[in-house]
């Protein structure tokens, strides 16, 4: 009803990948639920009580990984399943509690004003009260390396809340953990899909909030492939625009 209310004409539905979220979990699902009807769970191998949790709904779809394989992984099961399900567009919402699900309309509301596909990402405020130092100077980082490697300038990428448009997400992901979220936005920038940011709020509570960001690993990898992602910038991506552009150029004066 709500997708209709706001000139939605494409299916959606939420993917909120968890692992060892128990204390946030049901609320993340309980506010999902009031605005969506499709959502899918993705439990990455969790061992809290995440499992007992999920049990209680009968109107959502729970994909179970074995074992831990990273945020990456999850997101990837998530989208497989959706897809098969006939869904154009996935809203993904991390299970921490960090992100309001009453957001979700203005995810939709953007939708409704564009007629070719788009990425959405929720930019949280990294400036408010209680945003610990080291996520404000990981986004800037990562802001920073977005633009470089796809020209466009956002102000926050790191962000877990978004919308994806499920048909034009790149065909292989080479990435699994925390670092899939910037190799997915900028590989379907190159793509030529637009992605841009929406404001959303954001809570972080440290009495509840679990992060399973490992700063030293995890930021290495992040590292690791922004280096990837800036040699191929160079050697292909760049010069593939400048010669399109050539291309139209000689064709407009054809």
């Amino acid at each position: 009803m709500m997708l209709e209310s706001l000139g939605v004409n494409h299916r959606v539905c939420v993917i909120i990948p968890t692992y060892n979220n128990a204390k946030t979990l049901k609320r993340v699902v309980d506010g999902v639920l009031q605005h969506i009807d499709h959502v899918y769970v993705v439990n990455d191998g969790s061992t809290d009580a995440t499992s007992s949790i999920l049990t209680q709904y009968n109107d959502i779809v729970i994909i179970n990984q074995p074992k831990n394989q990273g945020k990456g992984k999850a997101l990837q099961a998530g989208f497989r399943q959706a897809l098969e399900d006939g869904f154009d567009y996935a809203i993904t919402i991390d299970s921490d509690g960090q992100h309001y699900p009453d957001d979700i309309p203005v995810f939709l509301e953007e939708l409704s004003k564009h007629s070719e596909p788009v990425l959405l990402i929720g930019n949280r405020d990294m400036e408010q009260a209680g945003i610990p130092g080291k996520s404000s100077f990981g986004n800037r980082f990562s802001n920073f390396w977005f633009w470089f490697e796809t020209g466009i300038r956002l102000e926050d990428t790191q962000s877990g809340y978004r919308m994806y448009s499920l048909k034009h997400l790149p065909k292989k992901l080479y990435t699994n953990k925390f670092e899939f979220e910037i190799e997915i936005i900028v590989r379907t920038a190159w793509n030529d899909v637009l992605v841009k940011n929406i404001p959303v709020k954001v809570l972080y509570d440290p009495a509840e909030r679990v992060s399973h960001f490992r700063p030293f690993k995890d930021f290495t990898r992040i590292s690791i492939l922004n280096t990837v992602l800036v040699l191929i910038t160079l050697l292909y991506i760049k010069p593939r625009n400048f010669f399109r552009k050539l291309k139209k150029k000689a064709l407009a004066n054809s």
